[in-house]
């Protein structure tokens, strides 16, 4: 069985609430030194002052969060400078809207602008895409699994926790039959309890996002 430490290993420890507090973020990275999460995925706007107090934390935030409708040059100019001020992942969200209107050159082409641009100069920072798959199809989740990979993202994500669902263990499966090689799979939102946490490393997940993970283990 995977042990908590492994487990942790995995997990972006995450705060993305509007209305977080610095106070509450801080809590949140000292948790995350403490019991060596993968990272913290923070909001864009904190990303400066935690790196100035925990230079030594990786640091995960999100763009074009968490509707994905900000248009494209937004959401690179928002990935430039997540990167700038001290983030080494970036989670974006695409626009499920082209999606959904079946303009699926735009979303391939969307998401190698922001890969470029958190990859550009001396930046090498990971990207992830979430597509937000309580919104979709099954076909469409294989079509998206397609253009991520062509796109040279590092992972493909399934959800914001702003949507009306989160991860499925469907979904993580569909995801590990389609998705290209060199891209891993991140599970997000709507995770019960450490064995279902497991389950997801289990079926193919090599991060998962969740703000529980920590707390359960602490109590």
């Amino acid at each position: 069985m995977i042990s908590n430490e492994e487990l942790l290993s995995h997990v972006d420890h995450t705060l993305l609430k509007a209305y977080a507090t610095y106070d509450e973020i801080k809590t949140l990275c000292e948790d995350a030194m403490k019991y060596h999460t993968a990272s913290v995925c923070i909001p864009p706007n904190y990303i400066k002052r935690v790196h100035k107090d925990f230079p030594e934390l990786n640091i995960c935030t999100v763009i074009g969060f968490p509707l994905g409708y900000s248009v494209k040059e937004a959401k690179v100019v928002e990935a430039k400078r997540a990167v700038e001020d001290g983030a080494n992942e970036v989670d974006m969200v695409i626009n499920i809207t082209d999606v959904k209107n079946g303009l699926y050159d735009d979303v391939f082409k969307e998401i190698v602008d922001i890969k470029n641009a958190v990859k550009e100069k001396d930046y090498n920072k990971i990207l992830k895409v979430i597509i937000e798959t309580c919104y979709l199809t099954d076909d469409e989740k294989i079509k998206l699994c397609s253009i991520v990979t062509r796109a040279g993202a590092d992972y493909i994500k399934t959800s914001t926790g702003f949507g009306t669902a989160g991860a499925t263990h469907d979904d993580i499966k569909l995801f590990k039959e389609h998705v290209g090689k060199g891209v891993k799979i991140k599970a997000a939102g709507g995770m019960s309890d450490l064995d279902d946490m497991r389950k997801y490393l289990e079926e193919g997940a090599d991060r998962l996002g969740t703000s529980k993970a920590v707390s359960i283990i602490k109590n």
